[in-house]
C-alpha cells in the first residue's frame, strides 16, 4: 500500500426518505495500514491478550448496554436499513441474546482431553487442548441486518480473543459504529475492535487479502465472496455467507391456516431482503390455486411504507437500482408466461409492491436467482418427488421448508432436499442465533451461528506431556 491518508467522509441516507441521517469516516490506505499494524501488534503480544474472564465480563456488560439503548438502536437500524421497526426491534433483541451466547460459549468451552496410552507409542503421556485466538479477524458485513450481523461477526471475534477490523455495508454503517462504541463503553480497549470503511473496493480487497489477516468473515453476495476467497493470503481461513433461492413445499394435506401467514412472513419480511427468504413455493396442484389466492389476499393487506412507523410491515429496498432490477425480473417472468397475481410494480420511496407470481418458467430469473426483493413465486406440482427435484436444480442450497401433516412426507423431504436445514411446518427464514447456519454449494462456505463462528476463529492448541509417572 502507499501512504495515502483519507480526509473523506461518507454520508448515510435513509432509503425511504432519501434524507441524510449521519456521516462516517472513510479510510485511505494509510489508515488501513495503521489499523492492520495495531491489530497485528496486539496479537503478537501474548502477554497482552484479553483474559477469558475479561472477555466474558466485557460481553456481559455489552449485552446490558444494548438492552438499555435498544429502542434507539432499533430506530437507527430501521432508518438506515429500511427494515420495519417491528422487525428491527426483534433484531436488537436477537443481538442481545447473541452477545450473551458468545459469553456463555467461551465460559463453557474448555477444550478436551486427547486419549493417550491407547497404544505402546502413546504410553506415558497425557494430552489436552486449550483454545487460542487464531489472529486478526477482518469482518465484512451486509446491510440487511445492520446490527445483528455485526454481532454475529464481531462479538464472536471478541469472544474468541481476536483483534478485529470490521467493514460494514456502505449503506448501513451507523449500527456498526453504535455496536463498536458499546463494546468500548463496556471496557473493550479501543484497538481491539476498529471500524474501517475503505474509500473504494480496491482498498477493501487489499485489507482482506493482507498476509497478516488470520480469518476473513464475509456476509454478502456470492460474486464478491468467492472472488475475495480466491485472493486470500496463504493460511487465511474464512467463512462466507451468501444467499439462496429458498424452496418451500406445500403438500395437499398442509394446514393452510398455518402455512399462509408463515409464507407471507418468510417471503415479505424486510421486503424479501433476507438470504433465506421464501422465494419458490411448490404447491401440490390440488391446493395451488387456493393457496395462491390466500397469499394474494395476505400480500395485498400488508402495510408498505416508512420503516420507522410502528404500523409498517414492508419497507423499502435498500437502493433505487434494486427496485429497478426486481421490476425487470418480474416483468421478464410475466413476458415468459408467469401470471402476476398481485404487485408487480414499483411504489414511491424505493418500495416495491409485495408480489405473487404464479407458475413462472424454471428458466426465468425469478426462478433461478435470488430475487432479494418482495417477490414470492408459486409453482404447481403433481408429485412431491418432482417438487423436490425442481427445488434441487439450482447451484444454491441454504434453508428449505415443507408444510405437511404427513410425517413420511416431512421426513422424505428432509432427507432429499438440498439444504443445510429443512424446516417442517415453518418458513425457510426461521433462525435462532445458536443454531448452525450454513450455505451449501454456491450459497456459502463454513458454518455460521455464534458458537460455530467462535470455534472457527480459534485454534485447538494441544499440549502433550510425557512423564515416567504416567
Amino acid at each position: 500500500m502507499n501512504s495515502k491518508a483519507s480526509t473523506q467522509t461518507h454520508t448515510v441516507t435513509a432509503p425511504f426518505s432519501g434524507e441524510p441521517i449521519g456521516r462516517v469516516p472513510r479510510a485511505g490506505s494509510k489508515q488501513i495500514e495503521r489499523a492492520l499494524g495495531i491489530a497485528a501488534a496486539l496479537h503478537q503480544d501474548r502477554d497482552g491478550w484479553l483474559a477469558l474472564h475479561e472477555r466474558v465480563a466485557i460481553l456481559d456488560r455489552t449485552a446490558k448496554l444494548i438492552e438499555k439503548n435498544k429502542n434507539a438502536l432499533a430506530q437507527q437500524a430501521a432508518a438506515e436499513g429500511g427494515k420495519p421497526l417491528i422487525d428491527s426491534r426483534a433484531e436488537i433483541d436477537r443481538a442481545i441474546d447473541g452477545v450473551r451466547l458468545a459469553a456463555e460459549h467461551i465460559r463453557a468451552d474448555a477444550g478436551q482431553v486427547i486419549p493417550m496410552g491407547t497404544t505402546a507409542a502413546s504410553a506415558g503421556r497425557i494430552a489436552y487442548t486449550q483454545k487460542e485466538p487464531r489472529g486478526i479477524v477482518v469482518a465484512v458485513s451486509a446491510f440487511n441486518h445492520p446490527f445483528n450481523l455485526i454481532v454475529h461477526q464481531v462479538a464472536a471475534a471478541i469472544a474468541a480473543g481476536c483483534p478485529t477490523l470490521v467493514k460494514p455495508a456502505q449503506d448501513t454503517p451507523l449500527s456498526c459504529m453504535s455496536f463498536i462504541k458499546l463494546l468500548h463503553e463496556a471496557g473493550l480497549p479501543d484497538p481491539w475492535c476498529q471500524f474501517v470503511l475503505p474509500e473504494n473496493n480496491e482498498l477493501t480487497e487489499s485489507m482482506v487479502t493482507d498476509a497478516r489477516v488470520a480469518f476473513f468473515s464475509f456476509i454478502g453476495s456470492a460474486r464478491v465472496g468467492w472472488m475475495l476467497k480466491s485472493r486470500l493470503a496463504p493460511g487465511t481461513r474464512c467463512a462466507l455467507e451468501h444467499g439462496g433461492v429458498a424452496p418451500l413445499l406445500v403438500e395437499a394435506d398442509a394446514d393452510l391456516d398455518k402455512a399462509v401467514p408463515a409464507i407471507l412472513k418468510g417471503g415479505f419480511y424486510h421486503a424479501g431482503q433476507v438470504c433465506v427468504s421464501v422465494q419458490r413455493v411448490y404447491a401440490q396442484e390440488a391446493i395451488a390455486e387456493k393457496l395462491t389466492k390466500r397469499l394474494v389476499d395476505g400480500a395485498e393487506a400488508l402495510i408498505v411504507g416508512d420503516p420507522t412507523d410502528d404500523q409498517t410491515e414492508v419497507g423499502p429496498l435498500i437502493r433505487q437500482a434494486e427496485v429497478e432490477r426486481v421490476d425487470d425480473w418480474v416483468q421478464e417472468a410475466a413476458r415468459s408466461g408467469a401470471d402476476i397475481r398481485t404487485g408487480g410494480r414499483a411504489l414511491d420511496n424505493q418500495c416495491y409492491a409485495p408480489t405473487v407470481l404464479f407458475d413462472p418458467p424454471d428458466d426465468a430469473q425469478v426462478s433461478r436467482k435470488e430475487v432479494f426483493g418482495p417477490v414470492v413465486c408459486v409453482y404447481p406440482y403433481a408429485e412431491i418427488d418432482s417438487a423436490i427435484e425442481r427445488s434441487n436444480q439450482l447451484p444454491y442450497a441454504f434453508q428449505a421448508a415443507i408444510f405437511t401433516s404427513s410425517l413420511d412426507s416431512a421426513l422424505r423431504s428432509s432427507q432429499r432436499l438440498n439444504a443445510s436445514a429443512v424446516m417442517v411446518n415453518d418458513h425457510t427464514a426461521f433462525r435462532v442465533d445458536h443454531m448452525p447456519f450454513a450455505g451449501l454449494k454456491e450459497s456459502g462456505y463454513g458454518v455460521g451461528g455464534i458458537g460455530y463462528t467462535i470455534d472457527d476463529m480459534q485454534i485447538d492448541k494441544m499440549t502433550v506431556i510425557r512423564s515416567d509417572e504416567l
